[in-house]
């Protein structure tokens, strides 16, 4: 079914009045990998993320700058990323890697040619532009990747936002402390290489849990339990300490009775869409505007709330869904059939019920006529979305949030189809604008408070990617290093000797790798299951050792030869985070907020103002919309 489109006839000739706005959201994220594995997992990620993912977004950036036209983007780049990024070895090893790519694009050309097929040579000489503008961007910008978001972030075109530390799924960290210091770290490893304190933050896989009290979810080997409950602060809390202002949540924790898959069921095909079952037209504004967090913390008389924005799942699901979203498209590049030795592809999707061994020549020509085309199909599911509040005094915002290796890794078209989005709303008049959620906060209200539930955007809405039966052991181990770390670094004994604080420091490390959620995911979802279980079990066995490195330097104030050798191979090997502050994980270790006043531009409406009374009735059972179950589905003009 062909997509409908903008009416492209009314090129746009004023549209200095937003009536609703667009805010993506790329969340770039990747594990630790360096030192710790090359292909099929390790460093190898990083490459191909790079190559396929940031220098082309740096692409489309630098063409919309060209052009004066701002993609106005949250993007996302976690620490344990930039910390990669920066890294010597990757600064070096990555070259190599593009050149290999280069030099199997070349042979794969010359086999093409001297058998004949003449599409498939011009494909690979098609890789071998592609990979040797990729060698060519990155020595521009120094090799230094982070160097060219910077630039972008500094004029004001994109907002980076900052992530935990690691990576780390707070609603399942065991302490306080090891929230806190996930965020605070994740805050000065931002500043460090952006320069700028982060307005935004990503919580990781949309993991929220409120304040109140919490029993530890499993117990130790022998039943008992590894600490009594306590008092949990809520995720907002830690947030705000840190003078973060906002995060994004998913749709269920602010319209509960919404039906919303995982983000990762749709990438999988595990939804099944019914095609003739069009998306209702209920008035969907509560979905649609950002909300101050309600909990304890916020009445306290000096706090500044964080505020929330919900994911749009109307829009994302056409980004997600490999099957029936725009990555499914029978014309573009499929992800899975490569050729070896060099694992370029030169496929398309074809079909998704499609065999591999019947899987059709790519043609990059066809692939760039559906990209305008899913542009326009997206700005008009925005527009369908919006449009009944645009008439509003305080304009909508949709929020569309993404994993950034999405575009150009996984759907090798996305970067481009970014661009045409933003291109799209530049040149007609739709009403709608692009902007980042800070900017967004700066000019319009929140419409008010809500209480959420804890949840994520995982499968069912749930802990349970992150915490089930695979995983479960993980924590065994992740908990009693928590409450270790905190004791040890409460005594303060580590910062008598700048070798306690050398192991004390190392120590932070290790247990922030382990709390890393990746190893969770991959167990889970089995991508990589041996892959995560071997790096859990590393870091784990790290955290040991140097504990008892420390023991031994407790007691004696010194250690063997053989200790320090292992202290300083384990630093070489897992050298992040320069600056850690092991202070964080001290006992009630916080942080208060450098602006503890709210704008006026930003203090919530009152509660008898229209836009609150018409779209934001207080969240209860009693008025849920039975009709809100059915935003997961789909609008009958899908393209196919």
């Amino acid at each position: 079914m062909s997509a409908p489109t903008l009416d492209v006839t009314q090129a746009k000739a004023t549209d200095s009045s937003p009536s609703g706005f667009l805010t993506f959201t790329l969340h770039a994220h990747l594990p630790y990998v360096i030192n710790h594995g090359t292909w099929p997992h390790g460093i190898e990620w990083l490459h191909e993320a790079a190559a396929e993912t940031y220098l082309p977004l740096l692409r489309v950036l630098a063409n919309l700058e060209r052009d004066g036209i701002a993609l106005h983007c949250n993007l996302n780049l976690s620490p344990i990323l930039l910390e990669q990024l920066a890294h010597p070895v990757f600064k070096a090893d990555f070259p190599h890697y593009v050149e290999r790519k280069i030099v199997a694009a070349r042979e794969d050309e010359a086999y093409f040619l001297s058998v004949g097929e003449a599409h498939y040579a011009e494909l690979a000489h098609f890789w071998h532009k592609y990979f040797t503008d990729a060698l060519h961007d990155f020595e521009a910008f120094d090799r230094d990747i982070v160097k060219g978001f910077r630039h972008f972030n500094d004029k004001g075109l994109i907002e980076i936002i900052t992530c935990c530390a690691t990576h780390g799924y707070m609603p399942l960290l065991g302490t306080d402390e090891s929230v806190r210091a996930q965020v605070r770290t994740a805050v000065t490893t931002h500043q460090r290489h952006l320069g700028k304190h982060p307005r935004g933050i990503w919580a990781p896989e949309c993991g929220y849990r409120p304040a109140g009290l919490w029993n530890y979810p499993i117990s130790n080997p022998d039943g008992s339990p590894i600490a009594p409950a306590f008092n949990r602060i809520g995720i907002e809390q830690a947030l705000s300490e840190s003078d973060i202002d906002f995060f994004v949540v998913d749709t269920h924790l602010v319209e509960e009775s919404a039906d919303i898959a995982s983000p990762y069921e749709l990438q999988r095909g595990d939804v099944v869409r019914n095609s003739n079952e069009p998306m209702p037209h209920n008035d969907f504004r509560r979905l649609y505007q950002p909300y101050y967090v309600d909990g304890p913390y916020a009445a306290e008389e000096k706090s500044s709330p964080a505020t929330v924005f919900p994911r749009d799942p109307a829009t994302g699901i056409q980004v997600w869904s490999s099957d029936f979203g725009y990555p499914g498209d029978s014309n573009y590049l499929d992800f899975h059939k490569k050729r070896w030795p060099g694992g370029h592809r030169y496929w398309s999707v074809t079909g998704s019920l499609v065999d591999m061994a019947d899987k059709q020549p790519y043609n990059p020509k066809l692939a760039a006529e559906r990209i305008k085309a899913h542009a326009s199909h997206f700005v008009h599911l925005v527009w369908e979305a919006l449009n009944a509040s645009m008439t509003d005094s305080v304009p909508p915002i949709l929020c569309s949030p993404f994993d950034a290796e999405l575009f150009g890794h996984w759907w090798f078209e996305g970067p481009a189809w970014l661009e045409a989005v933003a291109r799209t709303l530049h040149d007609y008049s739709t009403g709608i604008h692009l902007t980042s959620c800070s900017r967004y906060l700066d000019h319009y209200p929140r419409a008010g408070f809500i209480s959420m539930h804890e949840g994520s955007w995982g499968a069912e809405g749930t802990n349970h990617v992150w915490m089930n039966p695979n995983t479960s052991w993980t924590y065994t181990h992740i908990y009693p290093a928590e409450l270790y770390l905190r004791n040890t670094c409460t005594t303060g004994k580590w910062r008598d000797t700048a070798l306690g604080q050398r192991i004390i420091k190392q120590l932070c490390r290790e247990l922030l790798l382990l709390e890393s959620s990746d190893w969770q995911f991959l167990i889970t979802t089995g991508a990589a299951r041996d892959y995560a279980e071997l790096r859990f079990e590393t870091h784990h066995d790290q955290f040991n050792e140097l504990k008892s490195i420390w023991q031994q330097f407790e007691s004696n104030l010194s250690i063997t030869s053989d200790q320090e050798a292992r202290l300083a191979a384990i630093e070489d090997r897992d050298s992040i985070f320069l600056d850690i502050d092991p202070s964080l994980w001290a006992a009630g270790s916080r942080q208060t907020r450098t602006d503890n006043r709210i704008p006026k531009t930003c203090a919530p409406l009152p509660i008898d103002h229209p836009t609150i009374s018409a779209f934001n009735p207080p969240l209860t059972p009693s008025n849920q919309n039975p009709a809100l179950t059915q935003l997961q589905k789909f609008t009958s003009n899908t393209p196919a």
